[in-house]
């Protein structure tokens, strides 16, 4: 029996969900609905994609859930509810792990249990588009909602994620390309650090840039501070840009000695110069009928920086060696965290090669300047870690998230993803293999400043070294050698040509040394 109550709130719903509002802000509405209307004390929406579920608005629950995903074969209780074909209640008593356990909020552990949880399908035609989960503290506290206004709640949430935008994205996306191809995307990019993460203003219009400009054939110029996610813009436009199916060709411009930059982009002949034995494509050969990114733009050398603007004027590559000009296909993306315009002033970058690469410029904003989207970044980092190591369910306390909020992060969503794996190795270094793994402020290693271990402003000393407890000379040299380059690029500023000037070393000397000591991926 569905009382006046229940009519109203379903009436409530129905005007919220078909409001012309965005998906999220629809999706947050409802949950705000459900928590307000019935006895609970968390909502979640989440949207199934292949196997797993994604949550897209939450109430009652800590905010970096939002950055996780539930596979559905890890996640019994959110299994037997895709499986369902009507709204589920899990008894007080029951022994299948609960998702959110750790995650409601105003519980005074963060290994409280949920007593109270009830799940429902949200179908269309038989086909599954999300779940919506009700949880609460005390048991039974359930049992009074009637059957019938949940299958109607259901009902309606499915009828209007059907008919969202965001639906209809993804029903697009699985007809052009198959649900596997947008997979094998989804993982490349975790790999390069993960999705574009962030519902702020700044990351929503970034998202809304990257969508119109990738469908171009520009070049596209990303700027932006170290450590902001240039190269997952870069690979995000590739992604989504006609060139998808092709390869997109990898340079770090300033990781190339002087002496064979412009082998290394245009190629050379046989016999060009002592030692060329044999004749080599360059990057631009090899990314013909594709997209080549020019990392760390700002760092190549003025004498080959005419070459390079001659392809992009006439699609023209001229071997080192060789008379005979070839022409190529190549959509051009170029990243710096350097400021160009400076550049062209000072006589280290040409002011036509600049117009040429500019444009399409995105901007990615430095971490400070989107700071609410820290604790989604954080379950988002804090569940690709959990992938890739193989623990349990990652859970940022409370005072974590809040540390992690006050932190200046001059590092970015870089230093942010570095911070939380050292945390969450440490935290999982006190925990059974697949128990919980909950991140505190300690694992952090974040002073009372904000500064990570106390600040690497301070320069290392060896007596810092030798003052520690005994350990082999070699490990010894190498702690000390991360030290002084984490010093360095944090004077820098982040920029690794500076930080290699300070040091006295050539830029790529530098690349090849952080590699060796695990600072660069």
């Amino acid at each position: 029996m569905t009382s006046d109550s229940d009519s109203s709130l379903l009436f409530r719903l129905a005007v919220a969900m078909t409001t012309s509002l965005s998906v999220r802000d629809r999706a947050e509405r409802l949950a705000v609905s459900v928590h307000q209307a019935l006895p609970c004390d968390a909502v979640c929406l989440l949207l199934v994609e292949a196997q797993e579920l994604r949550p897209i608005a939450a109430v009652g629950l800590a905010p970096d859930l939002l950055g996780h995903r539930f596979r559905r074969s890890d996640e019994p209780r959110l299994d037997i509810a895709c499986a369902a074909s009507g709204p589920v209640r899990f008894p007080a008593e029951c022994d299948l792990r609960d998702p959110y356990d750790g995650f409601v909020l105003g519980v005074d552990s963060l290994t409280g249990r949920v007593h109270s949880c009830l799940a429902c399908p949200l179908r269309v035609d038989d086909r599954l588009l999300g779940v919506l989960t009700l949880d609460a503290l005390s048991p039974d506290r359930f049992d009074a909602i009637d059957d019938a206004f949940l299958e109607a709640l259901a009902a309606l949430t499915a009828a209007a994620l059907q008919t969202s935008e965001l639906i209809a994205t993804l029903e697009q996306s699985a007809k052009r390309q198959g649900f596997v191809a947008r997979d094998l995307v989804r993982d490349e990019l975790d790999r390069q650090g993960g999705i574009l993460v962030g519902n702020s203003a700044a990351m929503t219009k970034l998202r809304d840039e990257v969508q119109l400009i990738a469908r171009s054939q520009f070049p596209v110029l990303v700027t932006g501070e170290t450590g902001v996610g240039k190269e997952l813009i870069v690979r995000t436009l590739h992604a989504q840009s006609s060139r998808r199916d092709q390869v997109l060709v990898y340079v770090n411009c300033a990781a190339l000695p002087e002496s064979i930059v412009e082998s290394e982009l245009f190629g050379h002949a046989r016999h060009a110069f002592t030692g060329a034995q044999e004749a080599r494509l360059g990057k631009f050969q090899v990314a013909d009928g594709a997209s080549l990114f020019l990392d760390e733009i700002g760092e190549l050398p003025l004498h080959v920086q005419p070459k390079l603007l001659r392809v992009l004027q006439e699609g023209e590559v001229q071997s080192v060696g060789s008379d005979r000009p070839i022409h190529v296909d190549v959509r051009v993306f170029a990243a710096t965290n350097r400021d160009l315009e400076c550049e062209v002033e000072n006589g280290r970058f040409r002011k036509d090669l600049l117009y040429r690469l500019d444009v399409c410029r995105l901007h990615v904003p430095p971490l400070r300047d989107h700071a609410g989207d820290v604790a989604l970044l954080a379950g988002h980092f804090a569940d690709t870690l959990r992938r890739q190591l193989g623990t349990g369910r990652i859970r940022i306390g409370p005072e974590a998230l809040r540390a992690l909020a006050r932190h200046r992060w001059p590092g970015n969503v870089r230093e942010l993803r570095n911070v939380l794996a050292r945390a969450v190795l440490r935290a999982a270094a006190r925990c059974s293999v697949g128990d919980p793994v909950v991140v505190s402020p300690g694992d952090l290693g974040l002073d009372v400043d904000g500064d990570v271990d106390g600040g690497a402003s301070v320069e290392p000393r060896p007596d810092q070294v030798q003052a520690r407890e005994a350990v082999p000379l070699r490990e010894a040299v190498i702690e000390f050698q991360r030290a002084l380059i984490e010093a360095a690029l944090e004077r820098a500023g982040q920029n690794w040509a500076e930080a290699a000037r300070s040091l006295g070393m050539h830029r790529s000397n530098l690349h090849h040394l952080a590699k060796r000591l695990g600072l660069k991926l």
